[in-house]
């Protein structure tokens, strides 16, 4: 996410390193690099040239006092900045007080407005909500049948059905929810691959018959400005409450982030960064600007961590670490829980630093799938008891998983390195286990 402008703005930053004080002559430098920055990341003209100005005008104008360094102020204006331009605070959700509360999702095709409802299903409903999918794209084929796949993953309904007028799908599914308490109604509506007047009709009449509380752009970032365009299009028409910005996990250059406030004047509410259920984040704009300068964001991190780690099972974790009783079962189980975090790198990359390690880093997550395989391949009792497997058992296990005895071999030597660090869990000796700690095929944990 953002590593192009991200090492770009470093390189500008890096300006100021060694220097005295923040002069006109070496401010005046470094703003043409950080200006030339944003425009190859696509920032709309007319925003990357106020970012500039706003930061020089603030540079000039303060004080470097005690022991800060110019690059630190520098950086710490610069970041203020990001923030402001995207939008100060999060954006949260608005719920009508008189449930259900209707959000409306528009955007054009392929921006990924069916996976998005989904994920926000899914994300309400672990908040306690019992939300109801709407299929209302009647044109594409196959659309209903891809939302009630992709519903069926949440546990949550779908209502269509043999209707071709989207605007009375809406309205019976609006009654629907109203009969079977289901307190948020995601409307998924067509989208065509431009802007044109009958799609924008259309999805006008569906917001005047079921009076939205939300309605949500969603776009894809990788188009970058294209992006800002189109969802002020969309905004000129519906009055849109914010915006989902989709793919920020492809060969995207944030300029649809920095650009879209400003432009639009509406708030994103959303990112998605992968095509699992779970990659869906709320849009903080002080995070966004950390990972940006290569901070990292150790809260999402955090929070990542906190929705599928349970405290009774990390409790009982603990206690088989201790008495020596982690099994492969265990670590079976440890690895379905990161996997369900999201993509490797982009995890890795919220820790302050690591993107810069990561650069040319070959994290290849089929690493994962070999070590499952070589792990399932495993009787009970060997995966209990490790030492019990000799030579004709390793060579079984390699057939079974369709790798090599010496994949084998690795994953079980390093599974006993591995365990023993994990009995004196002191933070020199677990860094040092990650960091020797490799997949088979060159994976590193």
């Amino acid at each position: 996410m953002f590593e192009s402008l991200t090492e770009k703005l470093e390189g500008a930053l890096k300006k100021f390193r060694g220097q005295s004080k923040i002069s006109e002559e070496n401010i005046q430098e470094a703003m043409r690099e950080i200006r030339r920055a944003l425009l190859e990341a696509d920032v709309n003209l007319h925003v990357a040239k106020k970012f500039v100005e706003d930061v020089k005008v603030k540079a000039l104008g303060t004080e470097v006092k005690g022991r800060l360094m110019p690059e630190q102020l520098i950086v710490k204006i610069v970041r203020d900045e990001l923030i402001e331009l995207m939008g100060n605070k999060r954006a949260d959700l608005a719920f009508s007080p008189h449930p259900p509360t209707v959000i409306l999702v528009a955007g054009l095709q392929g921006a990924g407005k069916t996976t998005f409802c989904a994920k926000l299903a899914k994300s309400l409903r672990k908040k306690g909500k019992q939300p109801l999918l709407v299929a209302g794209d009647v044109y594409r084929p196959a659309a209903a049948e891809q939302l009630k796949a992709l519903a069926k993953q949440t546990r949550t309904p779908v209502f269509s059905n043999d209707s071709k007028d989207p605007v009375k799908i809406a309205a019976e599914a609006l009654d629907y929810a109203k009969r079977f308490a289901r307190d948020v109604v995601i409307v998924d509506t067509a989208g065509r691959l431009t802007v044109d007047d009958d799609m924008m009709k259309e999805v006008e009449n569906i917001s005047k018959a079921v009076k939205p509380t939300e309605t949500l752009f969603v776009c894809d970032a990788m188009i970058g400005q294209d992006a800002v365009t189109t969802a002020k299009a969309f905004n000129d028409k519906l009055d849109l409450t914010g915006i989902v910005l989709t793919k920020l996990d492809g060969d995207t250059r944030g300029g649809a982030a920095l650009s879209v406030l400003s432009v639009v004047g509406k708030p994103i509410k959303y990112v998605g960064a992968g095509e699992k259920l779970d990659a869906l984040e709320p849009f903080h704009p002080e995070r966004i600007a950390s990972r940006i300068l290569g901070m990292g964001d150790i809260l999402t991190l955090v929070e990542k961590t906190e929705q599928q780690f349970d405290t009774k099972q990390a409790k009982e974790l603990e206690t088989k670490i201790r008495k020596n009783r982690f099994t492969f079962d265990d670590f079976l189980e440890q690895l379905n829980t990161i996997k369900k975090m999201g993509d490797i790198r982009s995890l890795l990359g919220m820790i302050p630093g690591m993107d810069k390690q990561l650069k040319n880093a070959d994290i290849d997550e089929k690493g994962f799938g070999q070590v499952e395989a070589i792990i399932y391949s495993m009787t009970k009792d060997e995966r209990t008891h490790p030492k019990i497997i000799n030579g004709s058992r390793r060579k079984r296990i390699a057939t079974g998983s369709g790798t090599q005895v010496q994949d084998v071999n690795r994953l079980l030597k390093q599974f006993d390195q591995m365990n023993k660090m994990m009995k004196s869990m002191t933070g020199g000796k677990r860094s040092r286990m990650m960091k020797n700690f490799k997949m088979p095929g060159g994976m590193g944990m």
